[in-house]
């Protein structure tokens, strides 16, 4: 019974220590980051000496508690040092977790402030009488250090094209490009929950760019051939054969679509400029469709993704 007791007061006081490490690790935080983004040098140094202080009072105060089973608690100076302990583990476990989860995006952590908090508990626990307990705190301690090194490297790892494209909810069925015409490179993709483009480029050739969407996503007005109602500008529609459709824009911004209706799609390959330059690569881009490899996808990767 007796030892039930002092097992449920030890639970306690680090369940305590913990609590007052979330706080403490959310507070601090906040205000390094306010200090920080104020770019005011006199606020982020009042901020990195008076919260330490601030905070190991805190601990202190909360030291006096843990009198009856941690010997160092019982004179103020050994609070103190208590204190100053609880602090150093708790502050370096929450800057080692800020420094393995910060990307170029930001931070990529949603248990900072459990985590400054678990760290703080495992201090206090450090300082419990007996050997066998800080052996057991410290094992502790390297466990949870390898197990967060190791998810924040799997994290940072980047990821598959598979898990690019669930995270952002590609239609795959969008995934279509055609085989390149003479000269031309495949420069650059893009994709999203409802279009998918390939931009093509040729040195002394105007760039084509190949869109492809469901039909009716294009929530334009056109008339019953499908070619779009003139808003400001000059637009003429033409039978290009084999089910193409040529739409010329003749506005300040000239322009031309060449589109093919299939399978629920709508694929559209755009020639800037007038006249008929590019236009045959644009027909051999919708003659050869077929879907993208991994490797013609693989620039996706650089762009971002959805959490």
């Amino acid at each position: 019974m007796v030892r039930k007791l002092a097992a449920g007061r030890l639970f306690v006081h680090l369940a305590a220590v913990a609590f007052v490490g979330c706080v403490l690790t959310a507070v601090q935080f906040q205000a390094v980051l306010i200090a920080f983004f104020a770019e005011r040098t006199a606020a982020l140094v009042a901020v990195l000496v008076v919260g330490p202080v601030l905070s190991m009072a805190s601990l202190a105060a909360l030291a006096t508690s843990a009198r009856a089973f941690v010997p160092l608690t019982r004179r103020a100076r050994g609070r103190w040092a208590w204190a100053a302990g609880v602090y150093a583990c708790g502050t370096a476990g929450a800057v080692a977790a800020v420094a393995a989860n910060l990307r170029d995006d930001g931070l990529h952590t949603v248990l900072l402030h459990p985590w400054g908090g678990l760290w703080y508990a495992l201090g206090a626990a450090f300082f419990l009488p007996g050997a066998r307990t800080r052996l057991a705190t410290l094992a502790a301690a390297a466990l949870l250090a390898a197990g967060g090194s190791y998810l924040a490297w799997e994290a940072a790892q980047p990821p598959t094209l598979t898990e690019w494209l669930t995270a952002n909810g590609v239609d795959r069925a969008l995934l279509q490009v055609g085989d390149l015409p003479s000269g031309y490179a495949l420069d650059d993709v893009g994709a999203s929950e409802s279009s998918f483009g390939a931009t093509y480029t040729r040195p002394g050739a105007p760039d084509l760019h190949l869109s492809v969407e469901r039909i009716g996503h294009d929530t334009r007005r056109s008339d019953a051939r499908g070619c779009p109602v003139p808003f400001g500008e000059t637009i003429h529609c033409s039978d290009d054969g084999d089910g193409r459709q040529l739409v010329s824009y003749e506005g300040d911004y000239k322009r031309r679509d060449l589109r093919l209706r299939r399978d629920g799609l709508v694929h559209t390959v755009t020639v800037q400029g007038s006249g008929r330059t590019g236009l045959s690569a644009a027909r051999h881009l919708l003659t050869t469709l077929r879907p993208a490899t991994d490797a013609e996808l693989t620039p996706l990767l650089d762009r971002p993704m959805r959490d």
